[in-house]
Formats: C-alpha cells, structure tokens, sequence
C-alpha cells in the first residue's frame, strides 16, 4: 500500500475518534446542566413578589359575618337523671326545673343588600327562648330572626333587623362549574378567635353518605375548617360563594385537611324560598331508591358500583308516570352523573318543583332516559293529622297518617300507620320523651294502621298503657300507669 494512503486513513480514524470524543463530552456536559438546580432569580416585578390571595378576600370579608346565639334553656335535675332507663323515654327533660343561659357561636354569609344572612341550622337550633345577634367584620352589630330553617340539608335563613340598611354581600356561583383541583378560601370564625382566612383546595365533589339526610351532598376541601366556621363561607378565586362550610371530618375536635361544604346551588333554593316567603319543597319521586353496592352490581351485571337501584315504585306516584320500573339502575340526571341514592335526591332538589328533568336508567343491560316532571308530594288531608289530648300516654302530641309529604318530611319509609310529627313543650308526650319520626306500632298490643284506630285505642281508659314505639330500624315498647 502506498504511503500517502496509510497517512491518510490515519488521519481520518484520528479524526472520527476526535469527532466521538467531542460529541461524548457535549452529552456530558448536556446532562449536567440537566441536572444541575434551577437557578434562583430575583422575581422580575413587585407585583409577582406580592402574589396574594388578599384582593379576594378584600372583597369577600365584609359579607362574612359572626352569628351569636343565647338561648334561656329550662333544666331538670333528678336523682333518675343517669339511669339509661329513664334517659331513653324522658331524656334531659326530667326532674325538678331550672333555667340557664346557653351560648353559642357560629358564622354566617349576606347574600342580599337587605341583610338576608345563610348560615347552618345547628348553630341556631336549641330548645329555649332564643335570641340571635349578627356580628359584622365592621364591628357593627344587629338582632336578627329567624326566616326558615331546615334540619334535612342544615340550612337557616335569617334577616338582619336593620332598619332597611344596605349590607355587603358575596354572590352565589354554579357549584356545577367546580373541580376537584380548585383553589378556594375558607372565611369563618373558628374558636371565636376572630375573623379568619385559610386556603386550600376542592378535595372532592358530591360527597355523601356523611350527613343525616338523604338530600346532603357536599363539596369536600382541605381548606381548614374548625369549630365556629360553620355557616361561614367558601369561596372561589373569584370571590363568589361555592359553598357554606358545615362540617369536619376529625378525631381529634380540629381540622385535620377533611372538611364539608353545603353546595351553592342548594343554597339558593332556600334563600330564593325566603325572599318569597315560602318554604322549599322537596320532589317527590313516588319510588324508593337503594344505592347500587357491590352485589347488586355483580347481580345487575353494572361495570360500575354507582347509582341508585329503583327498589319499588308507587302505583300513582311521578316515577310511574315517567315510565321507571323496579330494577331500574339510575345513573344520571340531566347528564350529572350520580353515585348514589342521596345524588339523585340532591339532583332533583336543585332542579325545583315544576322543572322537568331527564333521568338517565340502566334498564336490562341497555341505556334508557326519561323525562320526569318535577312535582311536590301531595299534602294530609284534615282527617290525616290530630292533635291528641287526654288522658293517656300521647297527650301533646300532633299525629298523622304517614303519606308522602310527611314521610319525606320526616325522612321515614312511605308505609301504612301513624307518625308524630310534632310534640308540644311540657306536655306528657313530651315528658316521656316522642319525638317527631316516631311511628306509633301498637297501643295495647292491637295494631295501629291509621290516626281513627289510634283516637279509637286511646280513648279507652287503661291501667297500664303498654304503647309499641319504631324509632327508626328499632322498636321501643314503653309502660305506663294509667
């Protein structure tokens, strides 16, 4: 081989190594930078070093308000009064009387210039003469009343008594448009401390399964909520109200991140019903609902444990007219889906009373929707209520036959038979401790199927009234002298 030849193919694998050795150095290199940290640089503006969520709440702050309660409440001692025999039938209510003062605090949000405040129905509820002062983020202060209030979804309505001033309000937002993701404020006053912010995200939507009722359902977010927030407000990045703050999930009595919002869109309802003077009713469905769980998944042949299984449905009722059959698997309304019993309830409440909504069903394996028309349960007629006096047991108590209206009021099964649906104070009903929701099974050990049977048993007179009690899922048989 020639000379020039050897030379120069020397050269060229001297030059590729070269070239190898540059591009290894270059990666090197490349991925050091890569892994070198971000560099620390002064924010390029005032305005990026005073990122605050401060304009949000200058705006809603003044509409949040503090909620004092002060309730003259009538006590009685009795040397019975820790025995769990008598605290079953006669509660506290039992001894000789006294009277107290009982404090306490809560928040509350104005959601109108005329001084309509929202607030949660524990915080005002109590038994006693009840007086309720609105504390504003001004230091100004009002008597207010008590417009409505609900125990179902916790919700109280009040007016501040302010000689038609003009107040600071937070405007309701579509709870529909939130994410999980969200950021949103918390304003309240826990421990009563003091107006307080905390900041945090939405957790989760359409909680359930939490509350007492069947209708809540609840914006779940890890913004700090603690004693005294509740009836306070949660606020969007825009500053519009998405919830009112009710509850906390803790094991300790403090935030622990898990706290729970009433939905906006449920809270207009009832403020809406205040300002015009009525009371908000909820739908009736006419079908009794059972949340689809594993099983019934597995047996329905669902991919998915969510809905609400149609388990029975009134002959006369609007489901029947829709065209729902049981066995029916709800799934959506209005294209929302629902995971359980208490969404379609929740769904149907926000929609109200003459709307008409389309109900998305799992029929047999296929898709299937309805249009149902929203409509209020039918009203006791006046033979289905009385109010009961006499000698006997039930003395005080205001009875009915458990319809529709009442059942869904009560949160009791639509059955045959007789319901205490309220208790007049220092009466004997109430001294032996009915509440409303009781169901009256048996006077005497005879069956008690409507309000006649029971003024018909009651009206005999008895040296020891024996009177059957279903409280819920349990039955209570209670005897007393005649």
């Amino acid at each position: 081989m020639p000379r020039y030849v050897k030379e120069f193919a020397a050269l060229a694998v001297a030059g590729l190594l070269g070239v190898l050795v540059s591009s290894a150095v270059e990666r090197r290199q490349a991925t050091a930078q890569d892994n070198a940290p971000a560099a620390r640089v002064v924010p390029p503006s005032r305005e990026v070093a005073q990122y605050s969520f401060s304009p949000i709440v200058r705006r809603a702050a003044p509409a949040v308000v503090n909620v004092y309660v002060q309730r003259r409440v009538q006590t009685f001692s009795s040397p019975f009064a820790n025995d769990p025999f008598f605290r079953q039938f006669f509660g506290d209510a039992f001894g000789q009387p006294s009277e107290r003062i009982q404090s306490s605090l809560g928040s509350g949000v104005i959601v109108s210039p005329e001084g309509i405040v929202v607030t949660n129905t524990h915080v005002i509820r109590g038994r006693g003469e009840t007086e309720i002062r609105i504390a504003l983020a001004d230091k100004r202060e009002f008597d207010a009343k008590v417009l409505t209030q609900d125990d179902k979804t916790d919700i109280a309505i009040l007016k501040i008594e302010s000689n038609d001033q003009r107040f600071p309000t937070l405007e309701l937002e579509d709870s529909d448009t939130l994410e999980v993701g969200d950021m949103v404020l918390a304003i309240g006053n826990p421990f009563g401390v003091g107006q307080t912010v905390t900041s945090g995200i939405v957790s989760a939507l359409a909680r359930s399964e939490i509350g007492n009722s069947d209708s809540q359902v609840f914006v779940q977010t890890d913004a700090a909520i603690n004693p005294g927030n509740s009836g306070g407000a949660l606020v969007d990045m825009s500053g519009k109200l998405v919830g009112i703050n009710t509850m906390i999930f803790s094991q300790s009595g403090g935030s622990q991140g898990i706290g729970f919002a009433i939905p906006s869109n449920l809270v207009r309802l009832y403020v809406q019903g205040a300002a015009e003077g009525r009371k908000v009713e909820r739908p009736w469905l006419g079908a009794r609902l059972e949340t689809v769980t594993r099983d019934t998944a597995e047996a329905l042949g669902l991919d998915r444990v969510a809905g609400a299984v149609v388990a029975r449905v009134s002959n006369s009722g609007p489901a029947a007219g829709a065209g729902l059959t049981a066995g029916d698997v709800v799934v959506n309304i209005d294209g929302f889906e629902v995971a359980d019993a208490r969404g379609v309830q929740y769904r149907l409440t926000t929609r109200g009373i003459g709307s008409t909504v389309k109900i998305g069903v799992i029929r047999k394996g296929q898709p299937v929707t309805v249009d149902l028309t929203l409509v209020g349960a039918p009203k006791p007629g006046r033979d289905d209520v009385r109010n009961l006096a006499g000698q006997h047991p039930l003395d005080g108590a205001r009875v009915s036959n458990i319809g529709p209206a009442v059942a869904d009021e009560l949160g009791i099964d639509e059955t045959d038979g007789v319901v205490v649906v309220s208790v007049r104070r220092s009466s004997t009903a109430a001294r032996l401790g009915f509440l409303p929701g009781d169901v009256i099974a048996e006077i005497g050990g005879t069956k008690v199927a409507s309000v006649r049977d029971l003024e018909g048993l009651l009206g005999t007179r008895q040296r020891m009234w024996l009177v059957a009690v279903r409280r819920g899922d349990k039955v209570f048989n209670l005897q007393v002298p005649g």
